[in-house]
Order: C-alpha cells, then sequence, then structure tokens
C-alpha cells in the first residue's frame, strides 16, 4: 500500500497559485533532497489538469544534467484528475477522469511507492477534505503574496499533526 505524499511552494499567507514568485528565492538543495524522499522507487505523480499541462512541457525536455528530478518526472507514470483532458502526450500519462475519492483509494493502495502530489490546489483541497492525504510537506516561503489561489480557503476545518519542522 502507498501512501499520498503533497508538496507546496507556499507563501506565509497560504498563497500556492503561480509559483513563478519563489524564484527571487534561492532552491536550497535540502528542498531538493525533500522532494527526491517523497518520490522514491515505485512512486507515481498524481496531478490536476492545470498543474499537468505546467508541468509536461517543463519537465519533457529536462534530463538529469538539467536537474536531478528529471527521472522522475519524465520516468514515472503521471495519473491525471481531469473531465476535460483527453489525450495526455507526455511519456507515461494516464487520465483517470473526474475526481473520484473511491478511485483515489485504490490508486493508492495499488501503488508501491507513494502518490506525489504537487501544485494541484483544486485537487489537493479535495483530498484533504476526503481524508486521502498521508503527508503534507509544505515549504513556506518568507513572504505575503495578498492575493492569488489559497491552498487553505478557510471554509473548512482541516486537522493535521506535526510530524516535523
Amino acid at each position: 500500500m502507498g501512501r499520498i505524499e503533497v508538496h507546496e511552494f507556499i507563501s506565509l499567507d497560504g498563497v500556492y497559485e503561480s509559483p513563478s514568485w519563489t524564484a527571487e528565492y534561492p532552491f536550497d538543495p535540502k528542498m531538493g533532497a525533500a522532494i527526491g524522499r517523497l518520490t522514491g522507487p515505485g512512486s507515481e505523480l498524481l496531478l490536476g489538469r492545470r498543474t499537468y499541462e505546467m508541468f509536461a512541457p517543463a519537465w519533457s525536455t529536462r534530463t538529469d544534467e538539467d536537474d536531478p528530478g528529471a527521472s522522475f518526472f519524465n520516468g514515472a507514470r503521471k495519473n491525471v484528475v481531469s473531465s476535460t483532458l483527453r489525450d495526455p502526450d507526455w511519456n507515461n500519462s494516464r487520465v483517470l477522469g473526474t475526481y473520484d475519492p473511491a478511485r483515489i483509494a485504490e490508486l493508492r493502495d495499488e501503488v508501491e511507492g507513494s502518490l506525489y502530489v504537487s501544485g494541484s490546489g483544486t485537487l489537493v483541497r479535495a483530498l484533504l477534505r476526503d481524508g486521502l492525504v498521508d503527508g503534507l510537506h509544505l515549504f513556506v516561503y518568507p513572504v505575503v503574496l495578498g492575493s492569488g489561489e489559497r491552498l487553505f480557503t478557510g471554509d473548512e476545518l482541516v486537522r493535521l499533526q506535526l510530524a516535523g519542522a
């Protein structure tokens, strides 16, 4: 049985949308190591359509020389939750269809490693609501953006347990 591991780049006020704002902060090698631990052998990607459509052109041309994560992102199965995407062209991708918590739970049971989720805020909120997230890894940046899509919308109680800081 696998785990669903969510990773988000997030601001102090909870904004995850369009993370280009993270570019002004250096990428710490510890962050890469942390992501590497989430994307180990037997792991797959679980993405929403918008994140998939951003990742596919960005990652499909990268090699390990460009980024040590390229092997994972290009080689792992990509499971895309979408009611509109039909024919994904990125290597080893499949469309799961509309969000179905029972199907996601089955998929989690099928994988050997983890289902790694990055971005995909709408999907992550649904996974949290349905109690399907096993690990939530927030890389919090020291900036308040003031506007943008927030991971936590404030309309639901989300109980979490701190595993480390």
